[in-house]
């Protein structure tokens, strides 16, 4: 019912090119100001953080706990944020900066995050204000999306402009347990050499490595269906130009802010929407980044070939919305041994020869020796050779694997964005009719500004 209503809210008057009609202007002018308003008289918060949530509980401090890795090394240090066991995929980051959007980013939904930056929580945590496209201003999403956190050393106490709190409190408020004190240097030389691996964190009492009962495969859960909306929402732009349709796979909330800030607003779809049956009142299709394996989502997959099927709407992808774009083309992916996880990694354009320094976080890739033959590699990672993105030969589609909106991270491939919209703008150009695809006001009214039913649980929970 709900998409039924969407789709009428948001579709476009069809003005005549043959009959000499000119578009009419809009019956309303949008600007941040009123944008804010008008969040605040529909009672929107945005997608904003709450401040409690069921799983919190008092922070911890100097309580023994220990990491247990599946069929290796059992390493003993010191608890902090919350007071839970939680067990999932332990993988390494080696970015420097940005814990809070890594830890927010929902690619790290059913992960333990090791840090191999020695010292964390030493800028403490920001608030959860938002900007003025109603986006969260330093985070990727409202919650801690990662299981638990490793460092080698917490800072227990912190000092930013920004921070309101200490990584310990905030993992505690968000019931996500942390180990301190432990040799980072050990665990990923392990995870590196054996490859991502299943492991525990648990408070207090030593885990008991036999129970393989106890740890939870996060690869054999349909994690996409966990972090995306359960019903549409948008999200405007100031004078909005053009209309995106976003497949949520586990959107960060910069990826929104890329596109809303050159000129595009958004209507958010859950994951596995028939995109295909909307997309005429659209000016471009997005997809998105998210966690898990790729090919959990066959529904998605089959939308987006049957998409491309019937449209020729432009298209981009991201992260996982790359691989999900490669399987719908008859393209395999594949499973890294641990990922690659920074905000440091060298990225080839095979279209002109530059090297990006990229920001990635991902388990699975696209195996370019599958691609079809009108599909074509566009970028190579320079460490490991695997690929990084691709492009049709003839028509606006792309996708990469690394995150062009980079936050945190550099801002070498944003220009990616600006391609994209380049893309739809040539592709409205090229209408014989032209349409108004911008949402219009009854859509802004009835439509959600926040995801939909999306909050975070133990993977221990049924999927």
């Amino acid at each position: 019912m709900f998409s039924r209503i969407a789709t009428r809210a948001c579709k476009p008057a069809a003005f005549g090119a043959a009959a000499g009609l000119k578009p009419q202007p809009r019956c309303f002018s949008v600007t941040a100001a009123s944008l804010a308003n008008r969040a605040v008289a529909l009672g929107s918060k945005g997608r904003q953080m709450p401040s409690t949530i069921s799983r919190a509980t008092e922070p911890v401090s100097g309580v023994e706990a220990t990491l247990t890795i599946r069929d290796g090394p059992v390493f003993r240090g010191t608890a902090f944020g919350a007071n839970a066991n939680i067990s999932g995929e332990a993988v390494f980051t080696t970015s420097l900066v940005g814990y809070p959007e890594s830890m927010t980013d929902p690619s790290y939904r059913g992960q333990i995050i090791v840090f191999t930056q020695p010292l964390i929580g030493n800028y403490g945590v920001p608030s959860n204000m938002r900007d003025h496209y109603n986006l969260l201003k330093y985070f990727e999403s409202p919650h801690i999306q990662c299981a638990g956190v490793v460092v080698a050393d917490v800072a227990e106490k912190y000092s930013h402009w920004t921070a309101v709190e200490s990584l310990g409190d905030w993992c505690a408020r968000e019931g996500i347990p942390a180990i301190s004190g432990v040799d980072t240097r050990e665990i990923v030389t392990f995870l590196r050499e054996q490859g991502s691996s299943l492991a525990r964190i648990s408070i207090g009492d030593e885990y008991d490595a036999d129970e393989d009962e106890s740890f939870v495969d996060p690869g054999q859960i349909n994690l996409v269906k966990r972090v995306s909306t359960k019903a549409p929402f948008v999200v405007e732009a100031p004078n909005p130009k053009y209309h995106i349709a976003l497949i949520d796979c586990g959107v960060k909330e910069n990826i929104l802010r890329s596109l809303v800030s050159r000129g595009a607003s958004v209507t958010v779809f859950p994951y596995n929407f028939k995109i295909q049956k909307v997309a005429d009142n659209f000016d471009g299709v997005f997809i998105s980044n998210g966690p898990g394996d790729p090919t959990h989502c066959q529904e998605t997959v089959y939308n987006l070939r049957t998409l491309m099927e019937t449209s020729q709407v432009p298209i981009m992808g991201i992260c996982l919305g790359h691989q999900l774009l490669a399987l719908a083309v008859g393209a395999r992916t594949i499973k890294l041994k641990y990922g690659n996880r920074a905000h440091n990694i060298p990225a080839l354009d095979v279209t002109t020869g530059q090297c990006h320094i990229t920001s990635q976080n991902h388990g699975y890739a696209v195996d370019a020796s599958s691609l079809p033959k009108e599909w074509k590699e566009y970028f190579v990672n320079l460490n490991d050779g695997s690929n990084e993105g691709m492009r049709h030969t003839s028509r606006p589609i792309f996708s990469t694997q690394f995150h062009p909106e980079a936050k945190g991270g550099p801002m070498d491939s944003s220009y990616l964005f600006d391609k994209y919209i380049e893309d739809v703008m040539a592709f409205k150009g090229t209408q014989q009719v032209y349409k108004d695809n911008r949402p219009s006001q009854l859509m802004l009214d009835i439509m959600s500004r926040e995801r939909v039913g999306v909050q975070p649980e133990p993977l221990a929970n049924a999927a």
